[in-house]
C-alpha cells in the first residue's frame, strides 16, 4: 500500500473517531463539562521532557503553540498527521483555497477533502518541532485539533503510564 493511501486512511480514521460521539454512538453517560486543559508539566531538570495528565475521559489535552499562537490540541497517536480545524487554521493565518482541499478521507457522514499544509513550528512545553506536516479539516468535521504522529514521530520517544503521557525530545 502506498504511503499516500496509508496517510489518507489514517487521517480518515482519526476524523471518524472524532465524529462517533457526534452520532450518538457513544453510550457512556454524559459527563459534566470538561475541566480546563491541564497545564503542561515540565520536569524542572529537563525542558526536553513534558508530562501531560489524562483528563476524566482518558484523553491527553495540551496547550500547544503553533506558529506562535496558543492552540488546544488532543494528542492522538492514531492520527498520522497534526489535524487542525478550519477555524483554528484561520486563526493561525492559514487559509487554504478551495482548490487546496485535495486529500479525500471517508467519515461517518461521507467523504470530505482535507488540505495538506506545513506548520512552521509546533511547541508543547519546552519541546519544539519545526516544519510539521498537517492537514486542515473543513467546516465542523473535526471537533478538536489533533496532535498526531507528524509531531510525535519526531520526538526521541513518548510513553503512557499511570494516566500520564510523557513526551521526550
Amino acid at each position: 500500500m502506498s504511503f499516500s493511501r496509508v496517510m489518507i486512511f489514517a487521517v480518515a480514521m482519526a476524523v471518524v473517531a472524532m465524529l462517533v460521539p457526534k452520532l450518538g454512538l457513544d453510550r457512556r453517560p454524559a459527563e459534566p463539562a470538561p475541566a480546563p486543559v491541564a497545564a503542561v508539566r515540565k520536569a524542572p531538570a529537563d525542558p526536553r521532557r513534558v508530562a501531560l495528565d489524562a483528563d476524566r475521559g482518558g484523553h491527553f489535552l495540551a496547550e500547544a503553540v503553533i506558529n506562535g499562537r496558543s492552540v488546544t490540541v488532543m494528542v492522538d497517536t492514531g492520527a498520522t498527521l497534526v489535524a487542525l480545524t478550519e477555524e483554528t487554521a484561520r486563526r493561525l493565518g492559514i487559509r487554504p483555497a478551495v482548490s487546496d482541499f485535495t486529500i479525500p478521507i471517508a467519515t461517518a457522514n461521507g467523504t470530505i477533502r482535507v488540505a495538506p499544509v506545513t506548520l512552521d513550528e509546533v511547541k508543547v512545553g519546552g519541546i519544539r518541532v519545526r516544519d510539521v506536516a498537517a492537514t486542515v479539516v473543513p467546516g465542523d468535521a473535526l471537533g478538536v485539533n489533533l496532535l498526531g504522529m507528524s509531531f510525535l514521530g519526531r520526538l526521541s520517544h513518548f510513553e503512557i503510564a499511570d494516566r500520564q503521557l510523557v513526551l521526550v525530545r
